[in-house]
């Protein structure tokens, strides 16, 4: 928690927007959830110490619980962003890329396990579903740049829809997963990225452009069958 504090404490809080604050607050608040719940609590004990004014704490999260989630998902964002740089990716392949991006959300998040348990059970909520899947979305967006994806037709979607899926159930694998190392939370994550990556080759296949009839050809081979 020490490390968390060291970041978010000093003489530029005060300075610091709603959007950098919730970021920069969000960390300490799951640190409480693990005992108090994505809660009040949770939110007035980050603030205490912090060092921050409640009601300026109460402002960076106006949705509550939902919203202090956000901001924790949007610091690991940030932090995947600074230690898993275009230098760092460019040298593995595309599946590793998307295999090192999740398993450092998943080492990120485990440090405060019981938060993120009490976290996925709130986002299940229905009120919660559309903003719960924003945030997702964004994450499955954001690790699909850095592992250089530029589509921009459907691929663009469909290839963050299946990330998306992939993390989600990852998520509820490694919440109760008790192996040595998440042994089995990794081996589940590998075999979902191997059926991605069948279903992504299998598509490209499919959607091959066909190869155009040519009537000048197709004569030659009347005339001169191939033998």
């Amino acid at each position: 928690m020490a490390d968390t504090i060291d970041l978010v404490a000093g003489p530029t809080m005060t300075d610091m927007t709603l959007d950098e604050l919730r970021i920069a607050l969000a960390p300490i608040i799951a640190d409480m959830a693990a005992f108090d719940g994505w809660s009040d609590a949770a939110l007035l004990g980050a603030a205490d110490i912090a060092g921050v004014d409640p009601a300026v704490a109460r402002l960076a999260f106006p949705g509550g619980a939902i919203d202090m989630i956000a901001g924790w998902i949007a610091s690991i964002d940030a932090a995947m962003q600074a230690a898993l740089t275009a230098e760092a990716l460019a040298a593995m392949k595309v599946r590793a890329r998307i295999r090192a991006l999740l398993l450092f959300r998943l080492e990120a998040m485990g440090r405060q396990r019981e938060a993120l348990r009490r976290a996925l059970a709130i986002q299940a909520l229905p009120q919660n579903a559309a903003q719960a899947l924003r945030t997702g979305w964004h994450s499955a967006d954001l690790m699909w740049r850095m592992a250089g994806d530029t589509a921009t037709d459907y691929n663009h979607y469909t290839k963050r829809a299946t990330l998306l899926a992939v993390y989600a159930s990852t998520l509820a694998v490694f919440v109760e997963d008790d192996s040595e190392e998440q042994a089995d939370t990794q081996a589940f994550l590998d075999r979902r990225l191997d059926n991605v990556m069948q279903f992504e080759k299998l598509k490209s296949q499919l959607l091959r452009p066909r190869e155009r009839f040519d009537v000048a050809r197709f004569l030659g081979r009347l005339r001169y069958p191939a033998r």
